[in-house]
């Protein structure tokens, strides 16, 4: 096995020169791992991670060769165990499909008691039962919102349309809503919390210490020691860095680019200071050396562990002078190191020596001048911090997940705002150390999760799941696929993920990044809210028709509509308004707002009393323009022999109530609290158009002579259009002062 070469199973390692293994598929790591097949590890719950005697199946030799023997094949490997994770069977209903299945049987139930109540009672007043059942049948097709199950489908597929344009796109409709219930977020470090590429952070030359601006990429002055320590950092490096993409390994890539903002491009040095000889990086050494020509005559250049730089050097570069190097010097040097690691950098010395003439590779490290050190790390992404801190007003927790060291992660975990301190981080090994119920009743006090295995993933999410949360899970690697299976919403990268993360994932983020979670999030909470604008709408209208119905048939009163024109209203009501209510534009302040409980009924927060309360106002308003239309031509609801022209005059009456207060009410359903001024009047052009659609199909019906007669409705006096546009918006300005009080209230209670 050498370098660019898979691994074809799982190995123990017997011998290896060198060797480095991109495990970052199974393990997270965004650089490749140094193997070391001499190394004895005796614990057995050591992280797939820290197994440098191991090689797996499936990842990639990139530096290096070395020799095994297969201890693991097929389904056996650790890629075998994570396929068999994958193979199970995990399919629950999301939360709105629960809400949708509880409904639907509610409503089932209730149509059926309607039918079978009015059946009888019509029966009892030996009323015609054959109207009757016609009336009952309509009046069960008019309680159930039978096109709620088409416009759930529309609103979740322009949701999907919406998301796609935010690059968030997702594989199955249902997640759309469920993003809007995520109380959890579970993400990778690597590329969605960070840029997946090592950048130089600090730098360091005696007794001066320099930050690099991450957020300023303009070229940076250097002169003295800075500019000799940069220029020995990109000399002594294999890695290209050209047009943005970096070949090599990734902290030689981070020296280039820092080479680049000092205006020390690789390029112009090498041409100026052509390589002569090397001694290549060795595991043991912990070095790299070469050769370069230094005007008329030569110059070595070091760089590695600092401890062992230390160790070859005698003396140190100071203002431009080479000093000696006591031990007061080293323990400075030691000083900044040990700080630098502290914030979990990766920690990088460099060093040269003036020869006139060309050395061995054997002469090189000895000697030496230090010039100075560097800090590197993956950085977090510029915008994440911003997001973190939306996702948590919104009472969302983010968790960080990764196969990185625990102060690496941790230190990106303060950096963000996902976490205090250590205290509230934990790794594989530990949480080994727990039973499922111990590990489940700890979850809540641990954000970052660090050195994880696949398993470690899956139970993690089932421990979050376990108290009732709604959890996303982000990754990219094979190793995230398990994870991203079990959680209510798994999130693949779409630039740096496999193909097994993608099909694992209910949704691929296509700019890998952690921001644009949360505005899926916030997306998704737009889209539940207004199906459940549209569920709450169809319910308080055909609660109005039920009640039209039954009373008139409860107090022997004529029947104020018939079954045509229940089903009449019912096509103008239930279709364009109920979806224009589903595209609804978003509420600016939803993510001010706590996620909802995923066990939260359609009613929750006075919706139902909301849907009775306009119901009712429609049913009785309806009976009162009835009532209006047969004491126009002095008739009672009691009374007998009336004749058939009043009956169509005051059905008429009825019949245009019942649609237009329908009509009018959407409009502040739109939200439970802000008036339908403060949402804007006119901000969803689609409702306000469904509405003039509506009312212009209605006045057709009534003016167009043969529908009229088909309808058996006569075209109305101008006071009686007056009286009836009054009454249809007596349902809208209720719900407008119920809402001013509502807003009241709460202003109260927050002074």
């Amino acid at each position: 096995m050498d370098a660019g070469r898979f691994v074809p199973a799982d190995l123990r390692l017997v011998e290896s020169a060198n060797l480095q293994i991109e495990e970052s598929a199974l393990t997270g790591e965004s650089v490749p791992s140094a193997k070391d097949a001499l190394k004895i590890l005796e614990d057995p719950k050591t992280p797939i991670g820290d197994k440098v005697n191991m090689a797996f199946a499936s990842t990639l030799a990139t530096y290096g060769r070395g020799e095994g023997i297969v201890v693991a094949t097929a389904m056996d490997t650790e890629i075998g165990k994570i396929a068999k994770i994958l193979e199970e069977d995990n399919n629950e209903m999301t939360p709105l499909q629960k809400r949708l299945d509880e409904l639907g049987r509610i409503l089932g139930f209730i149509a059926i008691g309607i039918c079978a109540v009015i059946f009888i009672i019509a029966m009892i007043q030996r009323r015609d039962l054959f109207e009757m059942f016609l009336t009952a049948i309509s009046l069960a097709v008019a309680a159930i919102p039978e096109g709620l199950a088409a416009i759930v489908a529309i609103v979740l597929a322009l949701g999907v349309t919406r998301m796609s344009k935010i690059n968030a796109i997702v594989k199955k409709l249902p997640a759309v809503e469920t993003l809007g219930s995520v109380n959890i977020i579970c993400s990778d470090k690597t590329g969605t919390l960070t840029q997946n590429k090592m950048t130089v952070v600090k730098q360091y030359t005696l007794h001066n210490l320099k930050d690099i601006p991450l957020d300023d990429f303009n070229t940076i002055q250097a002169s003295g020691d800075e500019a000799e320590l940069v220029k020995s950092l990109v000399l002594c490096s294999d890695a290209t860095y050209e047009n943005g993409q970096g070949t090599g390994d990734p902290t030689e890539v981070a020296l280039i680019i820092l080479g680049d903002r000092f205006g020390l491009s690789k390029a112009g040095l090498n041409a100026e200071h052509k390589r002569i000889s090397e001694k290549p990086f060795d595991s043991d050494r912990k070095l790299m050396s070469t050769l370069n020509q230094e005007g008329n005559g030569y110059r070595v250049h070091t760089k590695g562990a600092i401890d062992n730089l230390l160790s070859i050097s005698a003396s140190a570069l100071a203002d431009g002078k080479i000093i000696p190097l006591t031990e007061e010097l080293k323990a400075d040097y030691l000083k900044i190191t040990e700080e630098m690691s502290d914030s979990a950098l990766r920690v990088l010395g460099v060093a040269f020596k003036d020869t006139d003439q060309v050395i061995d590779p054997a002469a090189m490290e000895k000697d030496l001048t230090i010039i100075g050190l560097v800090g590197m790390i993956d950085p977090p992404r510029l915008e994440v911090k911003d997001s973190i801190n939306e996702a948590k007003s919104a009472g969302i927790t983010p968790i960080m997940i990764t196969g990185d060291h625990k102060n690496t992660a941790v230190a990106i975990a303060k950096e963000l705002g996902i976490a205090q301190s250590i205290g509230q981080s934990i790794t594989g090994a530990e949480i080994d150390g727990f039973s499922d119920e111990e590990f489940s009743n700890k979850i809540n006090d641990y954000r970052v999760f660090a050195r994880v295995s696949p398993e470690h993933k899956v139970k993690i999410v089932r421990a979050f799941k376990s108290h009732g949360n709604i959890v996303s899970m982000t990754g990219d690697g094979v190793n995230d696929a398990p994870s991203l299976k079990y959680a209510d919403i798994g999130v693949a990268m779409g630039i740096t993920g496999t193909d097994v993360a993608k099909g694992a994932s209910d949704m691929i983020l296509t700019d890998d990044n952690f921001t644009t979670i949360v505005n899926a999030i916030e997306e998704g909470r737009n889209i539940y809210n207004n199906i459940k604008k549209a569920v709450i709408f169809l319910l308080s209208c055909n609660l109005g028709e039920v009640v039209t119905i039954l009373a008139s048939i409860l107090f022997f009163w004529p029947v104020p509509l018939m079954p045509t024109q229940i089903l009449w209203i019912n096509l103008i009501t239930d279709s364009l308004p109920a979806i224009a209510l589903g595209i609804d534009p978003g509420d600016k302040d939803v993510m001010k707002k706590k996620p909802r409980d995923p066990r939260e009924s359609f009613f929750a927060g006075g919706a139902g009393l909301r849907a009775v309360v306009g119901g009712l106002l429609i049913g009785i308003l309806t009976l009162a323009a009835f009532y209006f239309g047969l004491a126009e031509h002095g008739y009672s609801l009691g009374a007998e022999n009336i004749p058939e022209e009043v009956l169509i005059y005051a059905r008429t009456m009825a019949f245009v109530v019942l649609a237009a207060s329908q009509l009018f009410y959407s409009l502040t359903i739109r939200n439970a609290t802000k008036s339908i001024f403060q949402v804007g009047l006119f901000s969803n052009r689609y409702l306000i158009g469904s509405i003039i659609v509506g009312i212009i199909l209605q006045l057709g019906v009534i003016s167009i002579p043969f529908l009229a007669l088909a309808f058996k409705v006569h075209n109305l006096s101008l006071r009686d259009w007056g009286i009836v546009i009054l009454f249809a918006l007596v349902p809208l300005v209720v719900n407008e002062i119920i809402k001013l009080f509502a807003r009241t209230t709460e202003r109260n209670k927050q002074e």
